[in-house]
């Protein structure tokens, strides 16, 4: 078993919000990091687990969620990180991936020690992830080139703050391993 998982967050978006457009450039970015992290990830059999915002669409499971997301305005950014039949998925309501959800226990019974963390928004959805995955004791590890922004100059900060208060690895996506 991995004790590495990779964490893809709110990747199925609608980009029907009032931060798109300034999202949408940032993303396409990323895209071919979070492709090469997913690939990686699914040829050492590492979990892969989408964690995402369900936009406030309390009645819909990831199917729905991810229907919704390809038939949104930019499908070309959904379509390349769609999960594969392998891919475990947890609906989130705020910005950390761990509030008020199941993913600290599907964790533990993954039995992952080290988190790979990709998506979006770097200054806030990936921040705080990465905070409270490091007050739960996991490695943390992040793909600066596999996360999205809406404002470079927070991202850089998030960055900086992961690396500096929360010891977490910052690299580019073709460095980082997954245990097979």
């Amino acid at each position: 078993m991995s004790r590495s998982a990779l964490i893809v967050i709110d990747m199925l978006n609608t980009y029907a919000h009032e931060d798109a457009d300034a999202l949408v450039p940032s993303v396409r970015e990323a895209l071919p990091g979070i492709t090469t992290l997913l690939r990686h990830a699914r040829a050492c059999a590492a979990p892969v687990l989408y964690v995402n915002d369900n936009f406030g669409e309390w009645r819909s499971h990831h199917g729905e969620i991810l229907k919704a997301a390809l038939d949104g305005r930019h499908r070309d950014l959904v379509e390349p990180v769609a999960p594969d039949e392998d891919s475990l998925f947890v609906v989130k309501a705020r910005h950390s991936i761990f509030f008020e959800t199941p993913l600290a226990y599907l964790l533990s019974q993954l039995g992952a020690e080290r988190l790979v963390l990709c998506g979006q928004v770097t200054e806030q959805c990936v921040l705080y992830s990465a905070l409270d995955a490091h007050i739960r004791h996991f490695d943390v590890v992040v793909a600066a080139d596999a996360v999205a922004h809406i404002d470079a100059d927070l991202a850089g900060a998030a960055l900086r703050m992961m690396r500096t208060n929360m010891s977490a690895t910052i690299c580019g996506a073709e460095e980082i391993a997954f245990d097979a």
